[in-house]
């Protein structure tokens, strides 16, 4: 897979030379390589990674083990970042260059305009994520194995909810499990909240302890190799009174609906559709309040989405979050969510996680 390739061939049909990269996302999923300061310079002949002597070594080992993309070469910088750009630029005979104006701030744009006076620079919008809503096999692949932790952690987790624990004790835990197993990190910030907090569909973990017959409410993933995985849970500690093993059912029911509606050449719209339809049926209209799921990879939150304002179409090779909820302030929460990649005629769940209504 050669990304800078597609990139070029996409900004030279628009009339440019080349195209500058200064933010993280694009770099690694042009290169393979992380790095926090570092320019990527996409030409015809190659895919540049300009760093300094902090990751330079670790790159050029990168490169000589085939973990770069094949395009991918690295060079070191010694003085100032926009010297060592300038000397690419002169020796490629560049004479336009595209930069991303969904990336850059105002001022990074005039400096690199102020910087190469001499060159036609011309802002482009989303020049990568177009491509990246298509995941590739590699990209697949890592996010398969970044789920793999995240469902080995839930697992692992079960056993140590308990009613007097701390929310963020077991947030904790979730936590050091996926680094201990491969994570390298995760993919956003836990979510771990219980009882009344279980209705705050981003509420953090507190210093709150577990009380028993309540709701407890986890979503968290795992990063590998720079791609994310994302899924939540929600047990009971204790027993589920009537009227929670209802809510659970019907969130549950309304997932399992947008899950069999899911193929390729769905709009984002129609899914959500389905969740939302059948959420608002049963009596919650109003207590579903976020989209029914979302597109990640390098990025835990990215296009497209299944949401009321979507029209896209979803096609195959995307992979998204199903998680509907419901949410009655002041009580408790339930959402259930699990990461799929979208086929032909359907999707593969990638989480394994039981999702039958656990009490602890």
């Amino acid at each position: 897979m050669q990304n800078g390739r597609v990139i070029f061939k996409k900004i030279s049909e628009a009339g440019f030379d080349a195209v500058v990269f200064f933010d993280q996302i694009s770099q690694r999923y042009l290169t393979g390589f992380l790095s926090s300061d570092s320019v990527v310079l996409v030409t015809e002949q190659e895919t540049a990674l300009i760093t300094d002597s902090r990751y330079f070594e670790a790159a050029f080992n990168a490169k000589s083990s085939g973990q770069l993309f094949e395009d991918v070469n690295p060079y070191l910088y010694k003085n100032r970042l926009f010297d060592a750009l300038s000397e690419h630029i002169k020796a490629k005979n560049i004479l336009s260059l595209a930069f991303d104006n969904s990336l850059l701030t105002v001022a990074q744009a005039e400096r690199l305009k102020k910087s190469f006076p001499t060159l036609n620079i011309c802002g482009i919008t989303d020049i990568c994520k177009e491509k990246r809503k298509i995941k590739s096999k590699r990209e697949i692949e890592n996010i398969k194995a970044a789920q793999n932790i995240t469902d080995a952690a839930f697992s692992y987790i079960l056993s140590y909810i308990k009613p007097d624990i701390t929310e963020i004790e077991i947030a904790a835990k979730i936590e050091y499990f996926c680094r201990r197993n491969g994570a390298e990190s995760m993919a956003f910030d836990t979510i771990a909240v219980s009882g009344k907090n279980s209705s705050l569909p981003h509420g953090l973990p507190s210093v709150n302890r577990l009380k028993m017959d309540s709701f407890f409410t986890m979503d968290f993933g795992a990063k590998y190799n720079g791609y994310c995985s994302d899924m939540t849970r929600t047990v009971v500690v204790g027993k589920a009174t009537d009227e929670m093993k209802h809510i659970y059912q019907t969130v549950l029911t309304a997932q399992k609906l947008a899950l069999d509606s899911i193929k390729s050449g769905v709009t984002g719209r129609y899914v959500d559709k389905v969740a939302r339809y059948y959420i608002n049926s049963a009596g919650y209209e109003g207590c579903f309040g976020h989209s029914t799921g979302h597109s990640l990879g390098l990025e835990i939150h990215e296009q497209p989405r299944f949401s009321t304002s979507s029209s896209e179409i979803i096609s195959a090779g995307t992979v998204m979050t199903v998680e509907p909820g419901i949410y009655l302030p002041g009580k408790f929460g339930v959402r259930i969510e699990d990461l799929v990649l979208v086929t032909e005629n359907g999707f593969e769940n990638f989480t394994k996680s039981s999702k039958e209504l656990i009490e602890i």
